[in-house]
């Protein structure tokens, strides 16, 4: 298997994150019913605009097989996010490369990037009953869940809250 590299996305890879993104979610189940999430998902043009769209990628065959955003608190894509803490959203790969490592690069990515940016936290929501192997990764990675950070853009969509605390730069 050939390696991961991590980098921001090009508008040339729009229509792959798109794509990809859009079956991580319907492959989770995450998009039954949605009141046109799936056309959020698919406008990464809109939040490359405001936030970093960072993509995975076999280093050998240039393919896309993972994406997430990037944003700071204040920006329109930021849900959790307050002074000084980063967040990421849309975290997805593509289901036919899942196991190969893409999620938890993008995650590590955010949260160097959070890192190198003086960020104090980074957070994120997760789906309530979203794959447990989703919620394994988060918390190999040190996230821990904030209750008084849940929340619900919908009804029977219930997100929770999850908090990773970044070292203090010196």
């Amino acid at each position: 298997m050939s390696a991961l590299v991590v980098r921001r996305a090009e508008p040339a890879d729009h229509p792959a994150v798109a794509r990809l993104t859009v079956a991580a979610y319907e492959a989770d189940g995450q998009l039954k019913g949605e009141n046109g999430y799936g056309a959020v998902l698919a406008d990464v043009a809109t939040r490359a605009e405001t936030g970093e769209v960072l993509v995975a990628v076999d280093e050998a065959t240039g393919e896309v097989l993972g994406a997430v955003t990037f944003v700071l608190a204040g920006t329109p894509y930021a849900e959790l996010s307050g002074p000084g803490e980063a967040e990421f959203r849309m975290l997805a790969v593509d289901p036919a490369a899942q196991g190969r490592g893409a999620g938890s690069v993008l995650v590590r990515a955010c949260v160097a990037r959070a890192t190198e940016l003086g960020c104090s936290a980074v957070v994120i929501c997760v789906r309530s009953g979203m794959a447990a192997a989703a919620h394994r990764l988060y918390e190999r990675l040190g996230f821990v869940r904030l209750p008084e950070k849940d929340w619900s853009p919908l009804p029977g969509v219930d997100l929770l809250g999850l908090r990773l605390e970044l070292p203090a730069r010196a």
